[in-house]
């Protein structure tokens, strides 16, 4: 790992200079002192991690049959909880099981084609070792992850993963901060190559995102969040620019698309164009059409094309743009695609 960036200038303490305030202050050295602490023992988990027990593990998760079950108590429970999930998303059958519950009737949900993999620090955790006799009675694959060696639950579990740990950043080496962030780094790190390893595509990856950015951007086309129909600011490029305020105004969009008779893009007419021409022109403007002033080579997108590839198109140089006409294969006026809408469809 890299060193941390040096500040550009000297600490900036304007914000402690309350003198007469008896609140606690976070001294901005310190803190850096923290930091590159906290870097140096993630460092060590790095360069002693044993990559021959990460590729046994990681392939042994990859062959799984059945489903991959995630357990820990703590801190090293929530880390579970987010390694599962993360497996999840990438369409890996995955789910956290709670210690305590699995005492309680849950354990029930394992099966013998299933693998629980058991997160602790200490490996020594009271739960879980009252949790593996019921796990191994159901017949599932047991592999631990822990950072203390010779511990009890490396012991009783099938297979082992030591998660190498100098010691937490707390200065009483007690409160579980960077052995969590080796779990996390580790499980995260090896979610990854699950991912690579079953070549999961793009789209696939989409799927399973429907609803956030990430999904959107793969999934939605520009034919799924244009403007259509009636909603378009439509005109011909005989009229009047002075008859075509209220169209220009009144469709949100900022803009006219010219057609032809056969609904053809003839060019476009923003309402920047319309302050320039007013400029220029005066009361000049009263006798100019729409088609004197449109720009005939404006920047058009296909239906069919990626709505975030509509989003790049808009910012593209030589200057961005506020919205795309979308034209079919006959160069007919099908839609127009605003950044406004992009937005708001959450891209």
């Amino acid at each position: 790992m890299g060193s941390l960036p040096q500040s550009s200038s000297a600490y900036d303490l304007s914000f402690y200079t309350n003198s007469s305030s008896e609140e606690p202050l976070v001294d901005p050295k310190d803190l850096r002192i923290l930091f590159e602490t906290q870097q140096k023992y993630l460092n060590y988990f790095f360069q002693n991690l044993d990559l021959s027990q990460t590729l046994t593990f990681t392939q042994t998760l990859l062959n799984s049959k059945g489903t991959i079950f995630f357990t820990g108590v703590g801190k090293s429970g929530f880390v579970s909880q987010k390694i599962s999930q993360t497996l999840v998303s990438l369409g890996i059958r995955s789910s956290f099981l709670s210690p305590t519950d699995a005492l309680h009737g849950d354990i029930g949900i394992l099966s013998r084609s299933d693998i629980l993999v058991l997160f602790s620090k200490s490996g020594n955790t009271e739960e879980l070792m009252k949790l593996v006799p019921c796990a191994k009675a159901k017949g599932a694959y047991l592999i631990s992850v822990t950072s203390y060696q010779g511990n009890l639950l490396s012991a009783v579990c099938d297979f082992n993963v030591h998660l190498p740990l100098e010691r937490e950043l707390c200065p009483f080496d007690l409160a579980p901060v960077t052995s969590t962030a080796i779990q996390m780094v580790f499980g995260d790190t090896v979610a990854i190559a699950l991912m690579s390893a079953k070549d999961l595509s793009r789209d696939e990856y989409a799927a399973n995102h429907p609803a956030g950015r990430i999904g959107k951007s793969l999934i939605f086309k520009v034919k799924d969040v244009m403007k259509k129909q009636e909603e378009l600011p439509l005109c011909k490029e005989t009229d009047m620019i002075m008859d075509q305020l209220v169209e220009l105004t009144s469709k949100g969009c900022g803009c006219l698309l010219v057609i032809d008779n056969e609904h053809h893009l003839v060019g476009t007419f923003t309402d920047g164009d319309l302050r320039r021409t007013l400029k220029a022109s005066g009361e000049g403007i009263f006798k100019l059409t729409v088609g004197q002033m449109c720009n005939r080579n404006p920047r058009i997108i296909d239906p069919e094309a990626m709505a975030v590839e509509a989003m790049q198109k808009m910012e593209s140089p030589p200057s961005p743009v506020q919205f795309l006409p979308v034209i079919n294969h006959q160069n007919v006026v099908i839609g127009i695609i605003t950044l406004h809408g992009l937005v708001s469809a959450g891209l």
